[in-house]
């Protein structure tokens, strides 16, 4: 084999002819056009706290993998769609949930009701990774409404 372009992610792989290579614009349209997410966003998202990956989606659900650097916070936010579970896989976040504020160790749960008011803090010299399941009639990221946050996306 020769002249290849050769792209892999997780989630997609695209191997070409070098000479069709501006086939590769036609080719995104159409996974544009279609709705299909690989067009859009890689399969590890980046944010200014970590990242998250995106382990599986249904209808009114979908599984998220997230990590939380030392010293990360998400924002203060709710969501109008969806609530949210998480399990506490690695570290000790400090977890805001309406009034209650406490802090987590690893195989713990947390609740986050459907409108609630939460934030997800690291204070800790190791990263947090927590796996969550959000389910409600609407996933988007643009379900977001941010109260507070340290990174200025107010």
């Amino acid at each position: 084999m020769k002249d290849l372009v050769v792209v892999a992610e997780r989630d997609a792989i695209l191997v070409a002819d070098r000479t069709r290579s501006s086939d590769v614009k036609r080719m995104l349209d159409t996974l544009r056009r279609t709705g299909r997410s690989e067009a859009t966003s890689h399969a590890q998202v980046r944010r200014p706290w970590g990242w998250y990956e995106v382990l599986g989606r249904g209808s009114g659900h979908q599984v998220k993998h997230i990590l939380v650097r030392p010293g990360g916070r998400l924002s203060l936010q709710s969501h109008r769609h969806r609530a949210e579970h998480w399990i506490i896989v690695r570290g000790h976040p400090m977890v805001t949930v309406g009034n209650e504020k406490r802090q987590f160790s690893p195989l713990d749960h947390v609740f986050v009701p459907q409108g609630a008011v939460h934030r997800l803090e690291n204070f800790g010299q190791e990263p947090v990774e927590i796996i969550e399941v959000q389910y409600g009639d609407y996933l988007g990221e643009d379900d977001i409404i941010r109260y507070e946050d340290v990174y200025d996306r107010v």
